[in-house]
């Protein structure tokens, strides 16, 4: 009988270690679902960079991917909790988020942009959003740039969780910012009257944040290297020219 209950709790062990390291082999990825072409849903299907690119990390390091999609404004909290791993979803490198989290290498190199609708010429680059309402994603970085700048405090900053683009176009507001390439392709696919407004400005980097303690941080740097062969060998550059058409995850000067 002895013999029998030790046997029964060295296979209930060994079982509780196999479901234990299988949890581990598994990524949580959160992302909104909502940021075309980075992230979106259509015909029911999650699909678009940051969702290939995760793909592949998965695949480098025999790590089950699982998307788990919510607003943008709640992945930083849902990645605080425990509740993901990191977040796929354009997250900007930032003094303060570097302090809170750790973050992978960056995977994007790209600028904030200024969208208008078309037609606008009152508008004609970030210089001349002085005395203008300006729309961001609530919970972007974006904010926080319009914030810095020298004359943010004539700026009418209005932060918003979906229909930014519309809002615009229908003149509710008067622009808003968002990363060029993403400005680029949302003008490109959308019927709205749209239109770039003068030239990117202040360099973003995009990167996955991890919890940063010992477990996120062994689970980043499995990740950081996956990323790194990933770009060795041009698979994040074919997935970038796929959505993209060009390739975003590297300088532009190299």
């Amino acid at each position: 009988m002895l013999k029998t209950l030790i046997t029964a709790a060295i296979v209930s062990a060994s079982l509780s270690a196999a479901a234990t390291a299988q949890e581990n082999e598994t990524l949580r990825v959160g992302m909104s679902g909502g940021y075309f072409p980075f992230t979106f849903v259509r015909q029911d299907e999650l699909q678009g960079f940051e969702v290939d690119m995760m793909n592949a990390v998965g695949e480098e390091t025999g790590l089950d991917i699982e998307f788990e999609t919510m607003s943008f404004s709640g992945l930083v909290g849902a990645l605080e909790a425990g509740r993901i791993d990191t977040i796929a979803n354009q997250i900007t490198i930032t003094p303060e988020r570097e302090e809170a989290f750790a973050f992978t290498q960056p995977y994007v190199i790209d600028g904030a942009q200024v969208v208008t609708r078309e037609g606008n010429d009152e508008i004609e680059g970030v210089e001349d959003l002085r005395g203008q309402s300006v729309a961001v994603n609530l919970g972007s970085n974006f904010e926080q740039l319009l914030r810095d700048l020298p004359y943010a405090d004539e700026i009418e900053i209005r932060t918003y969780e979906s229909n930014i683009e519309q809002d615009v176009a229908l003149g509710r507001v008067d622009a808003f910012v968002m990363d060029r390439v993403s400005s680029a392709q949302v003008i490109q696919e959308s019927p709205l009257p749209l239109e770039l407004a003068g030239e990117p400005f202040s360099e973003i980097r995009n990167a996955l944040p991890f919890r940063d303690t010992e477990d996120g941080r062994t689970l980043r740097d499995r990740v950081n290297e996956a990323l790194a062969t990933l770009k060795e060998d041009g698979t994040l550059t074919g997935i970038s020219e796929k959505w993209f058409g060009v390739d975003i995850t590297a300088p532009v000067s190299e």
